[in-house]
């Protein structure tokens, strides 16, 4: 999963990067270098240790997210950075960080709904560049009457202020939109960059209701104290964390987030050379999950043989299980749940 941060200049998207990736990013470094910073860390999931200690594997496989911490608009009648656009595209989502808090560097007081709209309309206009140009050149293409009722169609509704993501498309209309990577389409989670004496209080109503009205998905963070505890080794963050009566570290609480908005789920592979976790999309079948491992599984899928974790973990693995009736012989057409650990047996 490809996570890309965004926002207005003095949002702390930097400190944020820092807060979920334990990295140590130049806060402010744009002003000296306008290119996205990168960093993948291990989605953290018990499960894969419960099942290597079953399974001993050589190595555990944990799922990874991919996070990109892109330059903010210098100012914001200039819009988004042409750089970032680029990058921000191919991002399978994108992360707002939004200031909540008092900043003496910065030219204006902090107003979250502000920039929510205003970082809103920055990417309807993105988007509605991109329609405009390709309607240009479908003005002299034939053949292509289809797309060109499709674009004519997103762009009505850009022209109303509305994102795409909030629009349900055909699964014809949105293969043909693929392409695109319109930004309004893909989906937003809000970071909500709280100052520290703030860390226990409810979302302003305005907030919460904005939010809820546009099905966004909101993470509040202390981004400067969350960076701080970040520093720390993994047995230290806890005592910290509770301090703060926080029961999860920003990492933590954001790729929760990040996962039920996206529909994520994952299931698992487990033998003597690693434990893995594979993060597919809910509603994926047993055959498309297979694609997820390698191709030639996909093409060759003869049947998955499936535990349910509980199970794997109660009756001690895939022996076990097979004893106690607790292992399934699936088809192409089942449909994958959260959890399972799964054989594919297959034949090219």
């Amino acid at each position: 999963m490809k996570v890309g941060l965004v926002g207005f200049a003095r949002a702390g998207k930097t400190t944020i990067f820092n807060a979920l990736t334990g990295l140590s990013a130049e806060v402010g470094g744009f002003e000296k270098k306008r290119e996205a910073a990168i960093a993948v860390v291990k989605v953290p999931d018990l499960r894969i240790d419960a099942l290597a200690e079953i399974v001993h594997p050589e190595r555990n496989k944990y799922a990874e997210v991919t996070f990109l911490d892109f330059p903010p608009p210098e100012e914001r009648k200039a819009g988004l950075e042409t750089e970032a656009l680029v990058q921000m595209r191919e991002s399978e989502a994108l992360a707002q960080v939004v200031r909540a808090f008092d900043d003496p560097l910065a030219t204006t007081p902090p107003d979250p709904l502000r920039d929510l709209r205003a970082f809103q309309v920055e990417l309807i206009l993105a988007d509605l560049a991109v329609i405009e140009k390709r309607l240009e050149r479908l003005k002299r293409e034939k053949d292509k009457e289809r797309e060109k009722e499709l674009l004519e169609k997103c762009q009505k509704i850009l022209e109303q202020e509305k994102p795409l993501r909030n629009v349900s498309f055909f699964a014809e209309e949105q293969l043909l939109l693929s392409g695109f990577a319109f930004l309004s389409q893909k989906p937003l989670l809000i970071v909500y960059n709280l100052a520290e004496d703030a860390i226990q209080d409810p979302l302003p109503p305005p907030i919460a209701e904005y939010t809820t009205s546009e099905g966004l998905t909101i993470v509040p963070i202390c981004g400067k104290v969350e960076m701080e505890i970040a520093q720390f080794e993994e047995e230290e963050r806890g005592a910290f964390l509770a301090d703060l009566g926080l029961a999860d570290s920003a990492r933590d609480r954001f790729i929760q987030r990040a996962y039920a908005m996206l529909n994520l789920i994952s299931f698992f592979t487990a033998g003597p050379m690693e434990a893995r976790a594979w993060t597919i999309t809910r509603g994926t079948t047993a055959v498309k999950a297979a694609s997820k491992i390698h191709s030639d599984i996909e093409r060759g899928f003869i049947r998955a043989e499936v535990i349910a974790y509980d199970d794997y973990i109660r009756y001690r693995g895939e022996a076990g299980c097979r004893d106690v009736g607790k292992m399934r012989l699936e088809g192409k057409e089942y449909v994958m749940q959260d959890g399972d650990v799964v054989h594919f047996r297959f034949k090219v």
